[in-house]
């Protein structure tokens, strides 16, 4: 069979009626959310961080089957610790920061995804997509702003200039309910989507990949990234292992063309697959088994009227690279404080047009690393084969050939040096930190508390100011800080102070100590420089030094406030 959990107990969620079904009356909700798969509960916890009440509706009542997504990076992590719920996910899941490649029966190359000290994230934490889900639930359940709808399956609906009605079915029977806006989360088959009868263009690969999810016993596998090229046990083929939770490993493994999927899920043909690769000594278990083909695909528009595509409803990537499940998270934390502006009437609608510019940007960004991934990993001409497999030979004593090698650029969070809210530099820089750019963390400390700067920043529009000594900031400065921080629209500005302070605040401003000298060698930070971040914590503008009316202007093209 292709579903054997032995590790994960699964709950059914209750289906419970809803008022719509129980009145026979509509009610209109600010937002509703279809979907409850990773991006979905992302969106449902980023709405309501900031107070927005929300619905989702799911068909199902229960999280994934098998572990699916499993890989998420730093700047995900960094999104999730925004939202509070990050914890157990890494203290479940498994770190890693090493990969290795091999060809044939040889190491070929290895990386180092995160060499530097000083980050609060690793670069990914492996964690089984049920997981995730489970973590992402647990804050919605009780908390009254969000409400899970279980067993709710969305038959139809009716775009208006101001709301979405949408038409559910249920154990029950069926009833309506509008959205003033409506986020599609749900999936590369979304319902959304085919009911608006929008396009999904791309292509899909011929490659088929056998994945299987095995519980070891007698492991003595590292905690890396292990991609084979070649491998004596999949010869001609490609394999990967990565490991997971409860000392589940994640055995992804290159078929024919050809294969019989339905063939070729059959234990007993995947059995001696394993056995090949681990050994004929390996204790293991079978737990999930799937077989998955590359699509390369994407909407020609993110945003439709009040309605909003996000994750693999909007676009959807080969698994190599692990930018999938990443990115469509990374475009909820795009999508909700603009949202939120614009909800509260503190921000044109335009701003909305800004989540379908960048995320389409960092879509393209990704299917082009997906798209070439997928074609050395699995060549498509004999050429094609020949050229890989003298880069693969060339590597192991050719330093050059290395980085040509390509087994899934991993996913990084996307920089937007061409968005329409960024404000050009006036000075020069000596940092990766552009507009357009996530913000870097590093240490910080206040007082008596070690933290990390990211933690402190988020959410809302924040200021960073430079200074060697709190005390010298000057007055005039001070006063037009505290009045960013009252504005309809606040920035929020936190103090770093490059030598030792023992302050912890200063004329009501928070005050935090760079210890480690990385808030100063990864912002270029000089006394009396100025960064502003966006609420998704991505760099919009920065000075050398602080002008109120320019850290203004900057906001409101950042925010197009009203």
């Amino acid at each position: 069979m292709p579903f054997m959990q032995r590790t994960y107990d699964y709950e059914e969620f209750e289906y419970a009626p809803s008022p719509e079904e129980l009145s026979g009356q509509s009610t209109r909700y600010p937002v509703v959310v279809v979907g409850a798969g990773p991006v979905g509960l992302t969106a449902a916890n980023d709405l309501v961080y900031h107070g927005i009440p929300v619905v989702v509706i799911d068909e199902d009542n229960k999280v994934s089957l098998g572990s699916r997504a499993i890989c998420f990076a730093k700047r995900t992590l960094e999104v999730f610790d925004r939202l509070g719920c990050v914890e157990p996910m890494e203290e479940k899941g498994v770190t890693w920061n090493v990969g290795r490649v091999f060809y044939r029966d040889k190491e070929a190359y290895q990386f180092n995804l995160l060499p530097e000290e000083g980050h609060g994230h690793p670069a990914f934490i492996n964690l089984q997509q049920y997981y995730l889900e489970e973590y992402l639930i647990e804050p919605l359940r009780d908390n009254p702003l969000a409400e899970l709808r279980w067993l709710n399956r969305l038959v139809d609906l009716e775009t208006h200039d101001d709301f979405v009605r949408l038409t559910v079915a249920t154990p029950r029977g069926m009833y309506q309910m509008e959205a003033e806006w409506l986020i599609a989360a749900d999936g590369t088959r979304s319902t959304v989507r085919k009911l608006m009868g929008l396009d999904y263009k791309g292509k899909q690969f011929e490659g088929k990949f056998l994945i299987t999810d095995v519980v070891m016993k007698n492991e003595d596998f590292p905690t890396e990234r292990w991609f084979w090229f070649d491998p004596p046990f999949n010869p001609g083929y490609s394999a990967l292992l990565h490991k997971q939770a409860d000392n589940v490993w994640r055995i992804d493994m290159q078929l024919g063309r050809d294969v019989d999927v339905e063939e070729e899920k059959d234990p007993n043909r995947v059995l001696p697959r394993i056995r090949a690769m681990l050994g004929e000594d390996a204790d293991f278990d079978l737990e999930w088994i799937s077989i998955y083909r590359f699509h390369s695909r994407r909407m020609e528009r993110f945003v439709h009227g009040r309605v909003f595509f996000v994750g693999d409803a909007a676009h959807i990537v080969s698994p190599f690279g692990a930018r999938g499940a990443n990115s469509g998270i990374q475009d909820v934390d795009n999508l909700i404080w603009k949202l939120k502006l614009v909800m509260e009437g503190k921000a044109s609608p335009q701003l909305l047009e800004t989540y379908n510019e960048e995320r389409i940007y960092a879509a393209n960004e990704n299917l082009f690393h997906t798209e070439t991934s997928t074609e050395f990993i699995s060549p498509n001409t004999p050429g094609q084969k020949a050229l890989r497999n003298a880069v693969l030979e060339l590597s192991r004593e050719y330093e050059f050939a290395r980085p040509l090698i390509n087994s899934g650029r991993l996913s990084t969070a996307t920089i937007m040096p061409d968005s329409p809210l960024n404000t050009p530099d006036e000075d020069e820089w000596n940092c990766r930190l552009i507009p357009g750019a996530p913000a870097e963390d590093a240490p910080v400390v206040r007082g008596d508390e070690r933290s990390y700067f990211l933690k402190q920043v988020g959410g809302v529009f924040n200021g960073v100011l430079f200074v060697d000594s709190p005390q010298a900031i000057p007055t005039d400065t001070l006063a037009d800080l505290q009045a960013l921080a009252q504005k309809d629209v606040p920035i929020e500005t936190k103090i770093v102070a490059l030598e030792p302070t023992e302050a912890t605040e200063y004329e009501g401003l928070p005050v935090f100590y760079d210890a480690d000298g990385y808030m100063k060698q990864r912002y270029d930070a000089t006394p009396g420089a100025y960064y502003l971040l966006r609420p998704d914590q991505h760099v919009c503008a920065r000075w050398r030094s602080f002008d109120r009316a320019k850290v203004e202007a900057a906001q409101k093209k950042a925010g197009y406030l009203l």
